[in-house]
């Protein structure tokens, strides 16, 4: 018998749970689980995402270089096929979202090549998405 492969929880602020409900329900396609007042469950491609009422604490402060770009250092996402990874650039754009960093193939033709873009939610908070052409290279070196 498998272990199923574990899941993995994130917990994070958000201005207004009503946003949030836009944004990551009907915007990114997570569909809602429990809530509060106080919080929201997203199913996150699988995983338990929840955003919990927190003004005070939102938003991203520092960057990091990483391929010529400033990458925001708190951030979170999901890696996507490219059909997934291009759906929702796609969805994005025709949304009006501004991108922190436009989709692009960052490393290209290096080890671990990617396609990769962050943007912000409406409280700041940074994602990344990204897709491999090659799952093998997400953890190469």
């Amino acid at each position: 018998m498998t272990t199923p492969q574990p899941l993995f929880h994130l917990a994070f602020p958000v201005r207004d749970l009503t946003e949030a409900r836009a944004f990551y329900g009907e915007l990114l396609g997570c569909p809602e689980g429990r809530s509060s007042d106080a919080w929201v469950d997203f199913d996150f491609y699988g995983h338990q995402i929840v955003a919990h009422l927190a003004p005070e604490e939102c938003g991203h402060r520092d960057h990091s270089p990483v391929d010529g770009h400033d990458v925001p250092v708190r951030h979170f996402g999901a890696i996507l096929t490219l059909a997934q990874w291009h759906e929702l650039a796609d969805r994005l754009r025709a949304a009006g979202v501004k991108f922190v960093i436009e989709p692009y193939v960052r490393f290209k033709g290096e080890v671990g090549e990617q396609a990769t873009m962050f943007f912000l939610d409406p409280s700041g908070n940074a994602l990344e998405f990204k897709a491999f052409a090659d799952r093998s290279q997400v953890f190469a070196n």
